[in-house]
């Protein structure tokens, strides 16, 4: 059995910098493009540092047939900034974080009711939003908590297309049919695991990630929708490569690397559910529905042939684990 993917797309990917980039953009270049975090230190917050970071990632990708979508990291920004960003070659939209709320995000927003301003630019700009949706709460009930807020923007900015990254919850599923201008991004981890996988039994630190993978029913649910091939839910792989140092280590980096297996995993795990040909639309037709993208044209062929994942991925004096270490999963790329 195989597949071949058109132009594939991963609408939430970090790539880190300096030799951490060098090291994982060839690794997550399987795809036509993505969406590049800009939660570095410091954070991306201008045209002059997006443009800058992308030169980065371009000549990290040697060469590779892959764009780069970037994100600015949400400050509040007048129409002038905002128009200047728009202009800029390469720029996405803006992701914004409630401050604090995961690896290095200290500078985000502390409170949402003083970006209105730059929301209602971005919404007659038609420049998307971006949202971390976490709480400060319980750790089960952030993303929960969050809904609200998502009800709140989706009704004061009817027109600015909102995406809700990286959902875990049923709740969250279920707010999507409540609003035309919500979209969501999904994880390959968080339709694969829950919680018990990382801390049932003995901690798998390189499975613990934010937000966190939640009770079974939820997972359920992401499947029920991705795989029945929801509009508006688009692969995000949220792939968050960390040094194995700080993963392997008390107070563990949040983030799970799973970009050098992602769509091999995802064939699989469609094939699995008979349900191949909705892989297509969740891993790239959403997104350019959406967001009128037109990603270079690059086909990836899939099949039903086994590969065995590295223990780690070594180079430039990094070593990152990525999900499945040293197993064998059951598909590869052709």
């Amino acid at each position: 059995m195989e597949i071949t993917l058109e132009s594939p797309l991963d609408m939430h990917l970090h790539l880190r910098d300096g030799e951490m980039l060098k090291l994982t953009a060839p690794l997550s270049a399987a795809f036509a493009g993505a969406v590049v975090m800009p939660n570095l230190v410091p954070p991306v917050t201008t045209p002059q540092m997006m443009s800058a970071y992308a030169e980065r990632v371009h000549a990290a990708l040697e060469g590779a047939a892959f764009t780069p979508y970037m994100a600015l990291f949400f400050t509040a920004l007048d129409e002038a900034a905002l128009a200047a960003a728009k202009a800029t070659p390469g720029f996405f939209g803006l992701k914004l974080y409630p401050a604090g709320i995961t690896t290095n995000s200290e500078g985000g927003v502390a409170n949402l009711k003083e970006a209105d301003r730059t929301l209602h630019i971005m919404e007659e700009m038609g420049i998307p939003l971006l949202v971390h949706g976490e709480s400060h709460g319980f750790v089960m009930d952030r993303e929960q908590e969050f809904l609200a807020v998502y009800r709140d923007l989706a009704t004061r900015f009817p027109k600015l297309t909102i995406s809700m990254e990286h959902i875990t919850t049923a709740a969250a599923v279920k707010l999507l049919d409540e609003f035309p201008n919500l979209c969501a991004t999904v994880t390959l981890q968080h339709l694969l695991i829950t919680l018990d996988d990382v801390a049932g039994g003995a901690l798998q630190p390189h499975l613990f990630c934010k937000p966190i993978a939640k009770r079974p029913e939820d997972r359920e649910a992401l499947l029920s929708a991705v795989l029945g091939g929801h509009g508006r839910i688009m692969f995000g792989s949220d792939s968050a490569p960390h040094p194995r140092h700080r993963k392997e280590a008390c107070g563990c980096a949040a983030g799970v690397f799973t970009a050098p297996l992602a769509l091999p995993k995802l064939a699989e795990l469609f094939a699995s559910h008979g349900a191949l040909d909705k892989l297509q639309g969740f891993v790239s037709g959403n997104a350019r529905r959406i967001y009128g993208l037109n990603p270079v044209e690059k086909k990836v062929t899939l099949h039903d042939v086994p590969m065995q994942v590295p223990a780690a991925y070594k180079g430039y004096g990094e070593t990152v684990v990525p999900i499945y270490a040293g197993q064998e999963i059951g598909w590869s790329v052709k």
